[in-house]
């Protein structure tokens, strides 16, 4: 059985991340300015390394437009719609070196990359789907309660306060205050004198 597919909206996702990958090629193209050995100022961004920002705005730009548009063609949420993209943005990386077999290469190479990626949910580094069945709710609190130390333990090692009190403290604690420094706080805590 197939899940639904729910269309994504492909201009508003490419202006975002065009803008953002743009953004970062702006910075990455400052570093570079910054760390030069002649000094070309600050247009230099522009005039000496405008090509860095231009690749990463490219880049953004055809990933994320053909991660979309493919999906949304498809109606698939899939790993096909990553390489694709990867591909679409390595072509673009390939651009900027003005070399074919580089262009296909930096595809192949991306698009293997993104792909490998899609397919593991972020090569394992993520927390996995983000809706997780009830029944892994259920196993999760069931392993809680195994691993769950019993009070006497926990006050035991980290004794009473910070919120960990053992039954009867309140009692305890007012004959400690009373002894030590004659103040009753029953009052205070709800108990009679």
């Amino acid at each position: 059985m197939e899940e639904h597919y729910t269309p994504r909206d492909t201009l508003a996702a490419t202006s975002r991340t065009t803008l953002q990958t743009t953004a970062f090629g702006a910075l990455v193209a400052g570093v570079q300015n910054a760390l030069r050995k002649q000094n070309v100022g600050a247009s230099g961004i522009i005039t000496r390394s405008g090509g860095v920002i231009a690749v990463y705005a490219g880049v953004g730009f055809a990933y994320q437009f053909t991660r979309d548009s493919a999906a949304n063609l498809r109606q698939k949420n899939d790993t096909y719609n990553e390489a694709l993209a990867g591909f679409a943005s390595g072509v673009v990386i390939g651009l900027s070196r003005r070399s074919i077999p580089f262009m296909l290469g930096a595809g192949a190479s991306v698009a293997t990359v993104m792909a490998a990626y899609g397919y593991t949910s972020g090569f394992g580094i993520g927390a996995g789907p983000a809706n997780a069945d009830d029944d892994d709710v259920d196993r999760r609190e069931a392993m809680k309660k195994l691993r769950r130390r019993p009070l006497e333990e926990t006050i035991a090692e980290l004794g009473e306060g910070r919120g960990i009190y053992a039954p009867g403290y309140e009692e305890r604690r007012r004959e400690r205050l009373m002894a030590k420094y004659g103040v009753d706080v029953g009052p205070y805590q709800g108990q009679k004198s």
